[in-house]
Order: C-alpha cells, then structure tokens, then sequence
C-alpha cells in the first residue's frame, strides 16, 4: 500500500473511533446532567417543604403562647364595684401574691423566672414590687429602672403588678410628695395601656399623720396627676397607723375618683380580732379594702410566728373576696421572709422555704 493512502486509512479509522466514542457517551452525560437537575430540583422542593415546616411550627409555638391561659388573659383590666374587684365579666375576683423586700436591697428577686415559677408553682396572680419612698432607705431614680422591668415581666407572665410607693420611715407622705408625683407620672406613662397595673401610692403613712389633714389631700392630687395619664387602673390608698385605721377612713373617703381602694396591713402575730372589727366596720360603710401587705409574725417583721391567728385572717379575707399580698420574697434573715438558706433566685425546693413561705402555699391552695 502506498504511504498516502495509508495515511488516508489512519485519519477515517480515528473520525469512526471519535464518533463511535461520541455517540456513546454524550447520552450518559445528558442523562448524568438530567439526574443532577433532578437532584437539585428534588432538594430545592425538600427546602421549602423544611421551611414551611419551620414556619408552620413557629406560628404554632406563637399561638400556643397567645392562648396560654394566665390571670391576665382570663380576667383582664379589673376594677372596684361596691367593695370588691370585680373583672372584666363583671365577677368578684380576688387577687393574691407576694410582695418583693425593698427592690433597693433585693434586686435579684426582679426576675422573669421567678414570676413564671411563682405563678405556675405557688399559685400567684399578683406581684407587688416594693420601692421604698425615703432616700435614707436607698430611694434613687435609677430604680425605676428596675420597676419598670419588674412590670414587664409580670406583664409577660400574665399576672397583676402592684407599683408601691414604699412610704415607711418618712411617715407623711408629703414629705417626699413632689418625688412620688414625678414617679407615679413616669408609672402612669408607661403603663397606661396596660391591663395588669395597680397603683398603691402610700404604704403606711404613720406618726403624726392625721387621714384628713395628711393623707387624703396627698392622695388626691396624686390621684390627679395619675388620672390625668392613666384614667381606670386600680389606685390603693394607705390609710393612718401603718395602713390599719380605715375605719376613720370610712367617715370622710375620696369620691371624686372611681376605682380607689385603701390599704389595711396587719401582721398576725400583732394584730387580732381588734383589727379584723375595724376593717367590717370599714366594709359595711362601703369602703373597698386591700391587704396589700401582711405577714404571720409580729409587726416587726422579725417575731414569733402565729399560725392559728394567720388562718383567722385568711379565712376572715376570703369570706369577704378581699384581696391579699404576703410580706415578704427574699431570704432576709427575718421571719417574715418566705426563703431560707438559700441564694437562688427561682424554682426553689420545699426545703428552701421559711415556715412563713410554707404557710403561705398552703394558703394559696385555699379557695374561697
């Protein structure tokens, strides 16, 4: 065979190998390439299954939260009819809780945790943060801060929040009137849409403080200035002798002003019988009462316990739907502390409880 035409051979062998290689491989590819599209298609449609998911349970988890029954949630904005609160159906409804120690000395107890632990655990539908009013007692501006925390996590943990100017060792409430008007001011501004929110403006005025000459005048253009921002929340007034004599209140209350209360304080280990005729006298005059603080030990705060006295009283509020806050969350090393030995801030064990904080769970499981 000539070169040439051997040459000629070699070129149309490879042009047939080429081809043959081609038409082998081309489909393979095309069908690779097709499964890769496939592939791709199938996990972008798993993606946005996954997503949806995704969405579907946070919509869930959202609703669930939004449906969550809570004090809040089933009772709503409160008000005073006659001598009782009443809720948003217009039935009696009694509130029952715990009162902070001064926010001033026992910040940490300010928690959301602790709140939804006591409202799950113990039974609470109330809160009272208590910021003492003198500035020799640790009052600054700065803790309104922290009232304002402690009213937010009572608002997400569906209870009621009490704001409590802490009037103790300044006695007249005067005498830190102009502070108490620029904090209920601020209060009301904050917490004017709120449903949760009640005002205590004076704890225990006492000395020489007279209800007509001190307490009421004060009241009043406190009450002004709260209605002005805030025109329904609850107001609880303090009342003469450490919140105890509303039987002088009865004579000559505020009128002006509806949803006013006023506050009786008792501590069983001190108060008795003598008290208890006070506040029916109190209550057949028309007068709406709120225990917003008692404790089972005596008036010090630091004495003897009186349990059988302590259930007098819870038997005598609950028979008349009046309200009540136990004195005190801490673990102060005081009687009327409900913690002991122990410095966690929530979930606390039956151990870590004072024998005034297992009393008071036993009194929050009593019905009416």
């Amino acid at each position: 065979m000539r070169k040439g035409s051997l040459i000629y051979l070699i070129i149309i062998l490879a042009a047939v190998i080429a081809i043959i290689i081609f038409a082998g491989t081309t489909p393979n590819s095309k069908k690779e390439e097709n499964n890769v599209k496939v592939e791709n298609e199938t996990t972008q449609e798993q993606n946005k299954i996954d997503n949806q998911n995704i969405v579907n349970n946070n919509e869930t988890e959202k609703d669930e939260t939004k449906n969550e029954s809570t004090p809040v949630s089933e009772h709503g904005a409160l008000k005073v009819k006659g001598t009782d609160i009443v809720d948003k159906n217009e039935e009696k409804f009694q509130l029952r809780g715990v009162s902070t120690h001064g926010i001033q000395w026992f910040p940490q107890y300010v928690n959301q945790d602790a709140f939804i632990y006591m409202r799950d655990n113990w039974g609470i539908n109330t809160i009272r943060l208590a910021m003492y009013s003198n500035p020799n007692d640790g009052y600054n501006e700065q803790l309104h801060e922290l009232v304002k925390k402690g009213v937010e996590y009572a608002k997400n943990a569906g209870i009621y929040a009490i704001i409590d100017w802490h009037i103790l060792n300044d006695g007249n409430p005067n005498i830190n009137k102009e502070k108490a008007i620029q904090f209920f001011k601020e209060m009301a501004n904050y917490c004017k849409d709120e449903e949760n929110i009640i005002y205590e403006i004076c704890n225990e005025p006492n000395g020489d403080v007279k209800w007509e000459r001190d307490i009421k005048p004060y009241a009043e253009e406190v009450i002004k200035e709260i209605r002005n921002i805030d025109t329904d929340a609850i107001i609880v007034v303090g009342t003469p002798t450490w919140s105890q004599d509303v039987d002088i209140v009865a004579e000559n209350p505020i009128t002006d002003y509806d949803n006013i209360m006023y506050a009786c304080h008792f501590y069983s280990g001190t108060h008795k019988e003598n008290l208890r005729q006070k506040v029916t006298k109190a209550l057949n005059s028309g007068l709406p009462i709120f225990v917003t603080e008692f404790g089972i030990c005596d008036a010090s705060g630091n004495g003897n316990l009186d349990i059988k006295e302590a259930d007098t009283w819870i038997e005598f509020l609950n028979k008349n739907n009046i309200s009540w806050i136990n004195w005190n969350l801490s673990n102060k090393n005081e009687t009327s502390a409900i913690l002991k030995n122990t410095d966690k801030t929530t979930n606390w064990t039956n151990d870590e409880l004072s024998e005034s904080g297992k009393w008071l769970l036993d009194a929050l499981k009593t019905k009416k």
